[in-house]
């Protein structure tokens, strides 16, 4: 079967570097128009059923790429992003200056160490990775629209490395990633691929 994992488009916490987390945040204008042009690009694909974190910005851009296919669209709360508590609202610039020991802590240590308030890495994989085993015993292709730290966790899981490399398999706003399983093993056919981001904006008529 075949699995694509796309994040949501771009909010405008994203545009000014804020920490989303649980926060519900809407897509922007270039956002929508993002996730317009990769509904595009995926609607000769074989979608059979679709996975959304409730989170407006993922379920907006589910419901974007679901114009093309009518495919059942279920909402997931283990596909929500994680839980960053305290840290939520910051920017990330705010963030470095005020929690940079903890920080540093966390940067060591992604898989166990909690956010203040809010969950660890390893949470979130555990949740996030329940749906996607659920998804996964079924037949069918499906297409799973979530976030940053959720994706990246479950791309940990089936590349099978540590969390702590979770740098290596970050995914950029309105990417998509395509999954292979088969007989029991998993191929990562494409990975964080934005290449139908053709512009920010509609042409001007």
């Amino acid at each position: 079967m075949e699995l694509i994992l796309i994040r949501h488009g771009e909010t405008t916490w994203n545009k000014e570097g804020r920490v989303q987390g649980l926060s519900d945040i809407e897509l922007s204008a270039v956002g929508l128009h993002h996730a317009r042009q990769l509904a595009l690009s995926l609607k000769d694909n074989h979608i059979r059923e679709i996975y959304s974190s409730p989170l407006v910005r993922a379920r907006k851009t589910a419901e974007i790429i679901n114009q093309y296919h009518n495919a059942p669209l279920h909402l997931e709360s283990g596909l929500m992003e994680m839980n960053q508590g305290d840290f939520e609202g910051f920017s990330y610039q705010d963030l470095m200056a005020r929690e940079k020991d903890f920080l540093k802590k966390w940067m060591s240590d992604p898989a166990c160490v909690k956010m203040p308030n809010g969950e660890s890495f390893t949470e979130l994989q555990n949740r996030a990775w329940k749906v996607i085993e659920g998804i996964l015993a079924g037949p069918d292709n499906a297409l799973v629209v979530s976030h940053n730290f959720t994706i990246t966790s479950i791309l940990c899981k089936i590349k099978n490395i540590s969390l702590a490399e979770f740098r290596s398999v970050h995914v950029d706003t309105t990417s998509k990633t395509v999954v292979r399983f088969q007989n029991g093993s998993a191929a990562i056919e494409l990975f964080n691929d934005r290449s139908h981001v053709q512009s920010d904006y509609p042409e001007k008529e």
